[in-house]
């Protein structure tokens, strides 16, 4: 159980690094993984497995993306009420929760060099080390990517939004039980937090990064 906890902690050494912010995370950008690692056991779960590995393949890809470009990859999951649990039990738990559950985990699996922070409540902000782990990363632009797009996305992007976080919600990315929820979330979250919403198809995550370094005048 030890060993299980101190996998879900953020390590000191990756908090105190004193290095140009910039060098980790080119053009402020981190790529978040909300809740997509998922036990699957909730009403609708069945109405969004299609949709949900659907975003897990969009995510994964921006994950490729990631590690070329440099950019910080931080998952943000629910404990699922797994509360002893770190980040190899609540992978563990969701991969014996059931098919749709394990089918995820496997397409999106994370990797010892991301970062794994667990959630207690909606909002990946909401009593978790994110708003200490993002800064300490020259991170102020985040995408924003996983399950429910009207729920743990949309949350998590209001909590950034009043952060002053530029925020980019790939369309493709996020998934609900119901479209026209997914859809109706994009919309608050373009229109409210004046988050980009563009799919992956329109805009790459290294476009999105350029965009961040010529705001900062190339630093």
């Amino acid at each position: 159980m030890a060993k299980d906890k101190a996998a879900d902690r953020v390590a000191p050494e990756q908090l105190s690094r004193e290095s140009d912010p910039a060098e980790r995370a080119p053009g402020g950008v981190g790529l978040l993984i909300i809740d997509l690692i998922n036990d699957m056991a909730f009403d609708g779960a069945a109405e969004m497995a299609e949709a949900a590995l659907a975003a897990a393949k969009v995510t994964k890809r921006l994950r490729r993306e990631a590690d070329a470009l440099g950019t910080p990859v931080i998952y943000v999951n629910d404990n699922y009420r797994q509360w002893r649990l770190g980040r190899n039990g609540i992978v563990a738990h969701c991969l014996r929760s059931n098919e749709n559950a394990a089918a995820l985990v496997r397409r999106i699996r994370p990797r010892t060099r991301d970062y794994f922070v667990v959630k207690p409540h909606v909002s990946g902000f909401y009593a978790t080390s994110l708003p200490a782990l993002l800064p300490r990363l020259g991170v102020n632009r985040v995408v924003l990517t996983g399950v429910s797009t009207e729920i743990c996305v949309m949350f998590t992007a209001a909590d950034a939004h009043m952060r002053a976080y530029d925020i980019w919600t790939p369309s493709d990315a996020v998934a609900s039980a119901q479209p026209e929820h997914s859809e109706w979330a994009l919309q608050i979250m373009r229109n409210s937090l004046a988050a980009e919403i563009a799919p992956t198809t329109d805009l790459t995550l290294e476009a999105w990064v350029r965009r961040g370094s010529r705001a900062s005048g190339g630093h």
